[in-house]
């Protein structure tokens, strides 16, 4: 996967390159053989050479999931010697040949180096992080990037990012949020952030306390940003996908320390593709800006840093927050390397070399001027998709395609994140689709339940951002009304599996083991210790049954492992038997997990999930035979479990209690 996603948003100069091939001679017998064909196809194509052009964008769209950056200027080196006339002859052929029914694409263009910039934000402090870039000289080639993107033809294709916002308390993530999507900047005492907050005491306090959920679109025409409120109306979410080819969904995420649990809910459940940053230029790194990093490293989420505050803070105080951000990017613990974007330049640049390597972009803006939000923008414009989402299952054509054959698709995963009841709609969740895909009328396994079931339900509707929608692809977030569910079956946690996927209704587990990294703890870990774990969206209490080491196969004796459980410090790596304290839930192989308890936090993946009877063999083993804990293993086959004691005055059994 990281190959395609390095491929996929590098400048791409295989177009000019295949032009100069045809220009040769070799592979066309019409072909002409003059050193500046390249430049002269651009300038002045015939209809061989549009018809080249399109072919092309066809192919290079389609491998980049619809979008795709072109950089031009150079042949093998040298320079095209490209004026301002030409550049605008350039851009116009590249609009023609996208706007052909085989591509249905618009052309933007991103960079030109032999233009001047006309937002140099950042300049003046951006060597405390990295040398700036030189100037461009008059001998040196002129370099034009451009941006061509698809146009959806319908919701279901609209390319979508996921963002999720995190910072220290006063950071100002939800004042940069209600700039970037409301249009109008602050007036230095919150007032951009009001429209974001969903509670009372959010207004009162100007602090976030739950997930928060905004959207800002590039437009279909030049990729102009598409915003649902601004200074003039107000338009819903539905009319900024209508006209829409790509859309940043921000998760605005709590910053104070009391609201973590909610903030990692948030990172984990909602599978954000990049994680922003936000430190006050005034304050520094701080607080739980060094936690939300560390989350963020620890689920392997790319991260760029923005710089807020910049129109307050003293030049010595920004100089010294910048240095303390560059030294913590590039410690062993993050490995990253900053980059500081104060120019349309360094924007391209950065975004296409953030997701295939450790660049870490870091911008500085202010909120009350406008300084660098520009940058921003462009950037979230450009960012590339974090993974092969919805565009490997979608058809490939322009045009709406037939429905995708099942057997092409992955088995479907639809994780919720949030129950609603809708008057005269019933049970409407909102959630990510993991895998697979969902359409209306879909037969779908609802589960677990605290018990551990599966109920049968139907798909009755789909909206995407408060569109209706007849399908939903993976990785995109939908909204589904389900048939015949009340409010109360469902909770925060359950997912949704296709029933022709699974003939008999999938099972879920207590039990599982996973191989584990302890961040930090105070003292030691071991047997009988207990957290909160999070594992995509299932958040739940869990407690250690058994530590083994790391390189320990499954098959490995137990009661050799009895002799082997030892402590885990602050570094160790070891496997870990986990079980939830209160009801099943469904965990699948290779998932990723944080459990913390308090200032501990740990990392990890699942290597091993159990079935019934090996979790009841396995709590026979932990301890020599004896139960360590006393919560309920299967909810579904809960049985009486004998227990060895030496003392006649014990029970001899007892039975389970079922949790409800």
């Amino acid at each position: 996967m990281a190959d395609k996603l390095k491929t996929k948003y590098a400048v791409d100069t295989s177009l000019f390159d295949a032009l100069v091939e045809q220009a040769s001679g070799t592979g066309n017998e019409l072909a002409v053989a003059e050193p500046r064909a390249l430049k002269q196809r651009l300038l002045t194509p015939d209809d061989a050479d549009m018809l080249f052009l399109t072919d092309t964008l066809a192919r290079r769209l389609t491998e980049g999931h619809g979008e795709v950056v072109f950089e031009a200027g150079v042949d093998n080196g040298t320079s095209l010697d490209l004026s301002d006339d030409d550049i605008k002859t350039v851009t116009a052929t590249l609009t023609a040949a996208a706007d052909r029914p085989l591509v249905n694409a618009f052309v933007q263009l991103l960079y030109d180096s032999g233009a001047d910039d006309t937002q140099p934000e950042g300049k003046k402090h951006a060597r405390a992080i990295v040398e700036k870039t030189k100037p461009v000289s008059n001998g040196a080639a002129r370099i034009v990037s451009y941006l061509v993107r698809r146009r959806p033809q319908r919701i279901e294709d609209m390319l979508e990012v996921r963002v999720a916002v995190v910072g220290n308390v006063d950071a100002g993530k939800s004042t940069m949020l209600g700039v970037l999507t409301q249009g109008a900047l602050d007036d230095g005492r919150g007032l951009a952030r009001l429209a974001l907050f969903k509670h009372k005491h959010e207004v009162d306090t100007g602090r976030t306390s739950s997930v928060g959920m905004e959207i800002l679109g590039f437009n279909k025409v030049d990729g102009a940003a598409v915003r649902h409120t601004d200074i003039h109306r107000k338009v819903g979410w539905d009319a900024v996908c209508q006209r829409s080819s790509k859309i940043v969904t921000f998760l605005d995420l709590a910053g104070h320390e009391k609201y973590l649990k909610t903030t990692v809910y948030g990172m984990a459940g909602s599978a954000p593709d990049y994680v922003m940053l936000m430190v006050a230029a005034n304050a520094g790194v701080v607080g739980m800006a060094k936690e939300h990093l560390g989350l963020a490293l620890a689920l392997g989420i790319p991260v760029f840093v923005v710089v807020t505050k910049i129109d307050m803070c003293p030049p010595h105080v920004l100089d010294a927050t910048l240095k303390q951000l560059s030294r913590i990017l590039r410690s062993s613990g993050c490995r990253k390397l900053p980059v500081a974007v104060s120019d349309r330049k360094s924007v391209v640049m950065a975004a296409s070399r953030f997701v295939g390597q450790r660049v870490c972009p870091v911008f500085q803006v202010s909120n009350v001027t406008g300084e660098g939000v520009g940058l921003l923008q462009t950037f979230l414009n450009i960012l590339p998709l974090a993974s092969c989402s919805a565009a490997s299952l979608m058809p490939k054509s322009p045009t709406p395609a037939s429905p995708i054959a099942s057997e092409d698709e992955a088995p479907l995963r639809y994780d919720i994140n949030e129950i609603f009841a809708v008057p005269y709609v019933g049970t409407v969740v909102s959630g990510h689709l993991s895998s697979g895909s969902v359409r209306v009328g879909d037969m779908v396994w609802l589960g677990p339940d605290y018990n551990g079931n599966f109920v049968a339900t139907q798909v009755r509707g789909i909206h995407r951002k408060r569109a209706e929608v007849e399908c939903g692809y993976q990785g995109q977030s939908v909204s589904l009304a389900l048939r015949k569910i009340s409010r109360s079956q469902v909770r925060k946690g359950m997912v949704l599996l296709r029933k022709d996927d699974h003939e008999v209704p999938p099972t879920a587990t207590c039990t599982f083991e996973a191989e584990v990294v302890v961040l930090y703890h105070s003292t030691t870990i071991t047997s009988r210790y207990q957290a909160m774990l999070h594992c995509g969206p299932v958040r739940q209490t869990a407690q250690v049954l058994c530590i083994r080491p790391a390189d320990t196969d499954e098959s490995t004796d137990q009661t050799a492992l009895d002799k082997q459980r030892n402590a885990l410090r602050t570094g160790d790596r070891a496997r870990v038997l986990f079980q939830f304290i209160r009801h099943p839930e469904y965990i699948t192989l290779g998932s990723r997990l944080v459990f913390r308890e308090g200032r501990t936090k740990g990392v990890g993946k699942v290597v091993r999930v159990l079935s019934a009877s090996e979790e009841r063999n396995v709590m026979k083993q932990v301890k020599n035979g004896t139960m360590v804990v006393d919560q309920r293993i299967d909810a579904v086959q809960a049985e009486t479990i004998q227990l060895k004691t030496s003392d006649p005055a014990e029970p001899k059994a007892r039975k389970v209690p079922t949790l409800s």
